[in-house]
């Protein structure tokens, strides 16, 4: 259902946007100030940020949205080697497939990470991490990718019967991953399905690595916080690996793993740069601001991405301790790039946009110049601030366009 809402500033530190294109229009809503601890006390110094109110809000996240997530890798965490094929893509790349197995079993939960390597450039590469939807083998066309045998969501095309994969779905979701363009710009990639770490559907959690983190409860993790933490994972993987720079390495995500690659850059201060890929509610977008997707549907039908307390917000978003605007600011001081679709009316394009720009309070504080604009940008505008804004014209989904604006942004955040 969507909400044909009235428009009203959100609060005295809540910046106004503005756009040639009419939205529906919000009624009044409030945002908790970033900079402001639970008790009223103003956070005016870097270290209280990090000593105080960055992990209180961290708390607060994990109670009352994604849940407490399992910290840190397995013992038995262990990499396998399957394939390592320097000449792919007509030569231009190393194509990797690593087994990053949670258990240290090949008979186990585990995921198999895709990656792509540039052969025209020497030593450390950056390169971009993000989930995909319905296997690695949709990503490419290339034949030689094994069809997997895990669950696949089939949820943008090429429904398969029973969530199995087919040869059918060979490379239908490429326009999403155009890995010629990345490598040739010098950035290595990687990839892994999200339904081979956990099966996108309630009552799975057994399937992946909850079951391996805190006995359920009402702040325990939903799929988004497995997900979140087989991104970093892979990122252990990428650690040893030589080619990498792991030190500039990118998460991103779109749609349900835009809110993904979101809570994982804000856990995890080992990525350098984070991208949301329309995350929408739930995600940066701003919840309190009722245009779009409502807390009811998100914990409703969808209630097992998130933590169960995340429930009670449902025709309450009011009540909402923190916003999408907080959880930006979690990522401060590093690079953030929001991309937004201006028909993407659920995600509300607007809201993602204030989103971002309610954290720049807390970026400015740590010494960054935030975001360079108040006012929400036309589209095809790169806002190539430390946080970064990019609208483009058409529905959810992930673009050339996309890409094209996210490697002129990396060029000059990640590459320094």
């Amino acid at each position: 259902m969507k909400f044909p809402y009235g428009f009203l500033l959100a609060a005295l530190f809540a910046f106004p946007a503005m756009s040639d294109t009419p939205t529906p229009q919000p009624p009044p809503y409030s945002l908790p100030d970033p900079l402001k601890m639970q008790d009223g006390t103003p956070v005016t110094t870097p270290k209280m940020w990090r000593s105080k109110r960055r992990p209180e809000l961290i708390s607060l996240f994990e109670n009352e949205i994604y849940g407490k997530t399992l910290v840190g890798k397995p013992d038995k965490l262990r990499f396998v080697l399957r394939e390592e094929k320097k000449d792919a893509r007509d030569g231009k790349a190393t194509r990797l497939r690593v087994g990053i197995l949670f258990g240290g079993r090949e008979d186990g939960k585990q995921m198999e990470l895709l990656v792509y390597l540039p052969n025209n450039v020497k030593g450390r590469v950056p390169l971009f991490l993000g989930l995909n939807f319905d296997g690695n083998y949709t990503t490419t066309s290339e034949p030689d990718i094994p069809l997997p045998t895990h669950w696949v969501n089939g949820l943008f095309a090429n429904k398969p019967a029973d969530h199995k994969p087919t040869e059918a779905g060979r490379g239908i979701h490429s326009y999403m991953f155009p890995y010629d363009l990345i490598l040739s710009r010098g950035y290595g990639f990687a990839t892994a399905c999200y339904g081979e770490v956990e099966p996108d559907e309630k009552d799975r959690w057994k399937d992946g690595p909850r079951s391996l983190g805190p006995q359920p409860g009402a702040n325990d993790w939903g799929a988004i916080g497995a997900w979140s933490w087989a991104l970093s994972r892979a990122l252990d993987y990428l650690q040893t690996n030589k080619r990498v720079d792991s030190k500039r390495v990118a998460v991103f995500g779109f749609s349900r793993l835009g809110k993904t690659a979101m809570w994982t850059g804000a856990r995890d201060e080992r990525f350098a740069m984070i991208i949301s890929q329309n995350s929408g509610k739930g995600g940066v977008s701003l919840s309190k601001r009722l245009v779009g997707e409502p807390v009811e549907h998100l914990a409703g039908r969808l209630g097992h991405w998130f933590a169960p307390n995340y429930a009670k917000y449902a025709k309450n978003e009011a009540a909402l301790p923190v916003d999408g605007h907080q959880l930006a600011a979690l990522i401060a001081p590093r690079p953030l790039l929001i991309l937004s679709g201006l028909e993407d009316k659920w995600s509300d394009p607007e809201g993602e946009f204030l989103g971002g720009a309610n954290a720049d309070a807390v970026y400015r504080l740590l010494g960054t110049d935030g975001i360079s604009t108040k006012i929400w940008p036309a589209p095809q505008t790169l806002i190539s601030s430390t946080i970064g804004y990019y609208l483009r014209p058409g529905k959810h989904d992930v673009t050339l366009e996309d890409w094209q604006a996210t490697l002129n942004f990396a060029d000059k955040h990640l590459r320094k």
